[in-house]
């Protein structure tokens, strides 16, 4: 058995304001259920079994890119905006951290009551999963954190994390019901290696040998129970630096943020009305949405949606941030309804920049580019609702001096 990820973070605290978690759950939910009506809830399980994906998703919705917190921000947010619709959407979160966690087995076994699905089974999932990690894999990470996901289908993911204090890090784990080969067969290579696909089923109510091997997987050899898996280690500095974006894909959204303006992409006609800076941010939550596994290898990129609560990479700005989640909610509730050409429209923001991509190159070096996009950011902030956990930021007393910043202008 092996797990479908993990991601070595840095150990931070801090409180999330509530102005910013409600906003967060808003744009949450309203991304889950996008995912949902285009791509089903296999998919979704799938996308919260990638750590790249889990930290991209945490950052569009404006957590510190590379924070331990962004585990706990989107599972509560995601527990508190999709579980009062867990019979219509057919999501159900479960545990979360410290001694909420410790309550995953018996909601299990709940939601069996409402699904029909096993509880006992899905609980002996939680169990197992948390005694590797927590046991069976000697890398001193002790687990404060769990979260299992499930479908009304059976399928599952689960999300948990540990913590090292002597060295104030972190590790996520990723477990995802997808694929199965052997619980038992191949010894595996622990988790710091790659992997190509996901990892581990046990949901076929069908498979007795499977549950058998449920109840004899503890005794097993460790290094029989972990295979490779997808690793992300993240820095543990604050900053985003140049090695941590992806220049051609940042800039090509800069790009058709500026040009949809003056350029009649008959498919973005539905979206005609949002400003530039509400088109960027809306263009990498298209992303998050649509884009391939391969498109979140540099997490800190989706920063630049929403920023975040203390200015890194720069305020949130709330107005944006709002017309985000009022343009992509109106586009589910219609998807829902049967008329889906502003999701299309929504969609198609990702096709339009990744083939920008092909041709861009970025105007000046990439620590001069990133430094002026950042700059600008935090220098225009106040127009559209800037906020960090310090208040609401202020125009500047006079003009910045400096030239045209081209597309990060």
């Amino acid at each position: 058995m092996k797990q479908s990820g993990s991601a070595d973070l840095t150990l931070m605290g801090g409180h999330i304001p509530s102005w910013l978690f409600e906003r967060m759950t808003q744009l949450s939910r309203a991304v889950v259920e996008a995912i949902l009506v285009e791509y089903g809830k296999k998919a979704f399980l799938s996308k919260m079994a990638d750590p790249f994906w889990f930290q991209s998703f945490g950052a569009v919705i404006g957590m510190d890119w590379n924070s331990s917190g962004v585990t706990t921000a989107v599972m509560r947010a995601l527990r508190k905006s999709l579980n009062p619709h867990s019979k219509e959407l057919g999501i159900y979160i479960c545990g979360g951290k410290g001694k909420h966690s410790l309550k995953t087995p018996q909601e299990l076994l709940q939601v069996g009551e409402k699904t029909g699905l096993d509880g006992d089974y899905l609980a002996k999932c939680s169990k197992l999963s948390a005694k590797v990690d927590n046991t069976a894999v000697q890398d001193g990470f002790q687990l404060y954190i769990h979260n299992f996901i499930v479908s009304d289908e059976g399928d599952w993911t689960v999300v948990q994390q540990g913590m090292k204090t002597e060295d104030k890090s972190a590790r996520r784990y990723h477990w995802h019901s997808g694929t199965i080969a052997s619980f038992v067969e191949e010894p595996h290579a622990a988790i710091c290696g790659e992997n190509q696909g996901n990892i581990l089923n046990l949901v076929d109510k069908q498979a007795r040998s499977t549950k058998e091997g449920i109840l004899n997987i503890l005794k097993e050899n460790p290094d029989k129970i972990i295979k490779e898996t997808q690793k992300m280690v993240l820095p543990g500095y604050c900053d985003i630096k140049p090695q941590d974006v992806n220049f051609k894909r940042l800039g090509s959204v800069l790009w058709l943020a500026q040009e949809a303006q003056t350029n009649d992409f008959k498919d973005l006609l539905l979206l005609k009305g949002l400003g530039p800076r509400t088109l960027q941010s809306l263009t990498l939550v298209s992303e998050v949405i649509h884009g391939t596994p391969s498109r979140f290898r540099d997490p800190a990129r989706f920063s630049f949606a929403h920023g975040g609560k203390s200015a890194r990479p720069f305020p949130v700005p709330t107005r944006v941030y709002d017309e985000t989640i009022d343009t992509l909610r109106t586009a589910v509730d219609k998807a829902k309804m049967g008329n889906s050409d502003k999701q299309k429209a929504i969609a198609k923001l990702t096709s339009i920049a990744q083939k920008a991509e092909e041709d861009f190159v970025p105007a000046e070096k990439d620590s001069k580019s990133l430094e002026k996009l950042m700059e600008k950011e935090k220098r225009d902030s106040w127009k559209y609702g800037g906020r960090t956990i310090d208040g609401y930021e202020k125009p500047p007393k006079e003009n910045p001096k400096g030239g045209q910043l081209g597309l990060f202008d």
